[in-house]
């Protein structure tokens, strides 16, 4: 009957919908790392690389047509109407505008708001959902949605498909995605891929922290911190992911004129 309240419990586990008896009480992350137990672990590990092969192949194969892209970060916690929420969709209409597709983990708050601006601006809305202990529905504003079981393929596919973060007000899992991307820019594993953080107040505690604590203990470098942009304008955040994909592109470009210069040298 239409309007009924669901009652079962329901989890997507990658491409499968389970609800009822069928929902496990741990997730595939769960049991990937757990080592307790008895040592047929030492059997199923192997399989359990093939089903992880299999999430890369599908997440390559679906995301590999992209327009550029930016990944936009944040709570699933924030409400429909809250300042966090309208920034969040004035972000994914931008960002659209812009030429750029959305990139979200796919569930509410958000990350519905900012596929829900680029959704609603016309751009390419994507969502990478993960596999939770708790229900989390992906939103209904994705376009493009794909559920993983492990989060570090997941985050393998924020990175790979986009050319820089953005991350709204968030908890653990923002907080998780947030320094896995300055990481990744402190190592060089991604070059021209600026971060940037929505919401001064919010974030300024942290930034304060980071200078005075982990700079001032020898943690970080000075221009570790010089990493992170932070403002409250969307503009200035579309126009700083923007330069710093311009610049990227010119300077591909400057070497791939240099390379066929030199093969021309050679000739």
């Amino acid at each position: 009957m239409f309007g009924m309240k669901k009652t079962r419990p329901e989890r997507r586990q990658g491409a499968s919908l389970v609800r009822g008896a069928l929902v496990s009480d741990s997730t595939h992350d769960q049991r990937l790392l757990d080592r307790r137990g008895p040592a047929d672990w030492l059997h199923m590990d192997p399989w359990r690389v093939m089903r992880i092969q299999a999430e890369f192949v599908e997440g390559f194969g679906q995301l590999a047509e992209l327009p550029q892209a930016v990944t936009v970060f944040g709570s699933a916690r924030t409400k429909e109407g809250t300042p966090e929420y309208e920034m969040g969709i004035e972000l994914g209409r931008k960002f659209s505008e812009a030429g750029y597709a959305v990139i979200t983990g796919g569930g509410p708050g958000c990350m519905e708001a900012a596929n829900r601006g680029a959704r609603e601006a016309g751009g390419v809305s994507v969502g990478l959902g993960i596999e939770l202990p708790f229900e989390q529905q992906m939103n209904e504003y994705v376009d493009l949605g794909i559920e993983f079981r492990y989060f570090f393929v997941r985050k393998t596919m924020f990175v790979k498909y986009a050319c820089g973060f953005v991350t709204l007000p968030g908890g653990f899992g923002t907080m998780d995605e947030l320094f896995e991307a300055l990481t990744l820019v402190q190592t060089r594993k991604v070059t021209s891929f600026p971060v940037v953080l929505m919401g001064t107040e919010y974030w300024g505690g942290l930034l304060d922290w980071m200078r005075t604590t982990l700079v001032g203990s020898g943690k970080i470098s000075p221009a570790d911190v010089d990493l992170i942009y932070v403002t409250d304008d969307v503009d200035e955040a579309v126009r700083i992911i923007t330069d710093a994909d311009r610049n990227r592109s010119r300077q591909l470009q400057d070497e791939e004129r240099a390379a066929a210069d030199t093969v021309g040298d050679a000739q």
